[in-house]
């Protein structure tokens, strides 16, 4: 058998350390940068170290970004008054795609899974009921909306959410089911989005 030189090794070992990649597809991004130029290279390298030493998490609602307050939060114009309530900062991102929904959003950054050994305090829960506290300069939070994914997991942080925030007086609505039971959020298109907004229901 034919073994790589240790520097390819190491190379496809690393990618193999990203989800979704597998052994053929660390081989093939390998090989793609050992014949790309040095310039292409440097470009990589760079793009990679600039998201490590930029991108931080937004203090209000712990989503991805370069300035903090992050822009939905900072931006005047969005309904303060509504909180989507998200997985990840990419779901963010499939439910901006819809351009339907304008108020702030909360990242949880994971879904509740005992099996997994994810539970209430793994996730940012206590900063979200910090959000729905009255602020002396801020509009109050009339409406929750809990956008988890439609699956297991993200079932049970919705129902888990829904009981610790309906004490509060806020109104918790869970997005309707556009979207089907088992899939991610990352993989929905504007319309089914859009229809999973929209049919929304009370919790």
């Amino acid at each position: 058998m034919l073994d790589y030189a240790e520097p390819v090794t190491k190379l496809i070992d690393e990618f193999k350390r990203l989800p979704g990649v597998g052994h053929k597809s660390a081989q093939r991004l390998a090989f793609y940068l050992l014949k790309a130029t040095p310039e292409e290279a440097d470009r990589l390298i760079e793009a990679i170290r600039e998201v490590k030493e930029k991108i931080t998490f937004c203090s209000i609602c712990n989503n991805l970004t370069d300035v903090d307050p992050c822009r939905y939060c900072d931006n005047p114009t969005r309904d303060h008054t509504m909180i989507c309530v998200v997985e990840e900062p990419y779901n963010l991102v499939a439910i901006e795609k819809t351009r339907e929904y304008h108020g702030l959003y909360h990242v949880l950054h994971g879904a509740l899974s005992p099996i997994r050994g994810i539970g209430p305090d793994e996730l940012k829960i206590r900063s979200l009921i910090e959000r729905l506290r009255p602020q002396d300069d801020a509009p109050e939070v009339e409406e929750v909306i809990l956008a988890t994914n439609p699956n297991t997991e993200g079932e049970a942080t919705a129902n888990y959410l829904s009981r610790l925030l309906k004490p509060l007086g806020v109104r918790v609505t869970r997005i309707g089911m556009g979207l089907p039971v088992g899939s991610d959020l990352e993989y929905a298109d504007e319309v089914t989005m859009h229809k999973a907004l929209t049919n929304r229901h009370v919790m």
